[in-house]
């Protein structure tokens, strides 16, 4: 399902790799020539994507995605290491998981709230660390849990992503982290709900996702 209003766009799929597909189509016919960091990219805003099953494990995305971005974007989710791509800003594991470099782990800590009160609705974590973010600023900003008939949501903002060479990869990891919230919870995955303000393919990636969109047609 996709729908375009004035200039907002709604998507739903079943899996992230059909959300991956669905999004860039609509960023090639729909989006509105602009620039980012003084790039030039095709632009679509206020997308929120809807994903019935995400599963890290997406078939369509293991088909088409390339590997080495996806390894990257693993990297980025995994590795405590600081991120030389981004200007050596701190990766998003550590962000997630020693927020500050407090020890905080964050991913713990929504578990335990929802264990704790499955009615909460503030099992919320970001990864902007505001006091040292002043160059790089994360582009997933918030992750937000809840229990919805059981099964464990996730809500996540994002100011801007890329869909031609990093959307699937923050597709996969967020998938992965939701699976990990709810096996600490024992509970069963529910939607991922995607709120992008700037959903983009840069001019340098059009013809790759060109491409891709066509091998899977």
């Amino acid at each position: 399902m996709t729908t375009i209003g004035d200039r907002d766009i709604a998507i739903g799929t079943d899996t992230i790799g059909e959300a991956w597909l669905a999004i860039a189509r609509s960023i090639l016919s729909d989006g509105r020539p602009t620039r980012y960091d003084g790039l030039p990219i095709l632009e679509v805003s206020q997308a929120t994507i809807t994903v019935a099953s995400p599963d890290p494990d997406d078939a369509i995305i293991v088909r088409l995605a390339d590997p080495e971005r996806l390894a990257w974007m693993h990297a980025n989710f995994t590795d405590h290491a600081r991120v030389e791509a981004l200007g050596n800003a701190r990766s998003y594991a550590s962000r997630l998981f020693d927020y500050g470099a407090a020890g905080l782990d964050q991913v713990s800590w929504v578990i335990d709230r929802l264990g704790k009160d499955p009615e909460s609705r503030s099992a919320t974590i970001t990864t902007f660390e505001p006091l040292s973010d002043t160059s790089y600023i994360p582009c997933v900003s918030m992750l937000d849990f809840w229990l919805r008939d059981g099964a464990v949501e996730q809500v996540v903002y994002a100011h801007s992503i890329d869909f031609g060479a990093k959307g699937y990869g923050n597709l996969v990891e967020l998938a992965s982290l939701q699976h990990r919230v709810a096996d600490g919870l024992g509970r069963a995955v529910g939607r991922l709900v995607f709120i992008v303000k700037s959903a983009h393919i840069y001019d340098t990636e059009i013809e790759y996702m060109r491409g891709v969109l066509t091998a899977e047609d």
